[in-house]
């Protein structure tokens, strides 16, 4: 089976669009794991693009005490700084919910990325297969800290990053492989900057995107970019 027939793309002709799709396709895969497992394990994506979902979110009706929230990536900066991932999903949407504070799982970055990245495989051990995995797309094609010319580290389920090309350097990343153990996985991809990583990505380049996948393939959710 070749790449692009796991991977499928959804486009949308605005950000209300993408957005309210976004947000139906999270709550829909919350009622399946419960029903199915009586639990929604998500892991979450930092950025500005789901930022807008998770705003939205904060507004929903969920089953929230079922719910248990993971980072795929965090930057290693203090615990309320303004670029930790960690705190703008609490902002935008965890704060506001009934999510039972040792459900959301923050990646402790401020710890540094070695003792971060120990820390967090710690809390993931004998966790089951994700549900959902949100990712985001970098303009180099990254995803998560997963990121173009640096070597695949999957010696844990949580490992530190260094000299990312993005600022701050340190960073701790879910790993590839955990990443690929969820049952669905859901790009959120907007604005004209991400065009040459998806005709790249389209274009069966190995950029880091490609490496997740899910067994039930890929969803990749478009606004501001052309598939040709």
């Amino acid at each position: 089976m070749s790449l692009n027939s796991q991977t499928r793309w959804h486009t949308f002709q605005s950000q209300h669009d993408i957005n309210q799709a976004a947000l139906q396709r999270i709550l829909k895969a919350a009622d399946e794991a419960i029903a199915k497992y009586g639990s929604f394990l998500v892991v979450l994506a930092g950025g500005g693009t789901p930022k807008a979902v998770y705003q939205l979110l904060a507004k929903a009706n969920a089953d929230w005490l079922k719910w248990h929230v993971y980072h795929n990536d965090d930057r290693c900066l203090p615990v309320e700084h303004a670029e930790r991932n960690s705190k703008m999903a609490r902002d935008a949407w965890l704060s506001h919910v009934a999510i039972p504070e040792s459900q959301i799982h923050d990646i402790p970055a401020e710890l540094g990325n070695i003792e971060g990245a120990k820390a967090y495989t710690h809390t993931l051990q004998g966790v089951r297969t994700f549900d959902l995995v949100i990712l985001g797309l970098g303009e180099d094609g990254h995803t998560a800290s997963l990121f173009p010319g640096q070597s695949v580290d999957n010696s844990a389920d949580a490992v530190p990053v260094f000299n990312s090309p993005k600022p701050p350097a340190d960073r701790i990343t879910i790993s590839q492989n955990r990443l690929n153990n969820t049952h669905e996985v859901m790009f959120l991809v907007t604005g004209a900057g991400k065009q040459e990583a998806v005709d790249n990505w389209r274009n069966g380049v190995a950029i880091p995107a490609t490496l997740i996948q899910s067994p039930n393939g890929v969803d990749v959710y478009c606004f501001g970019v052309t598939l040709d």
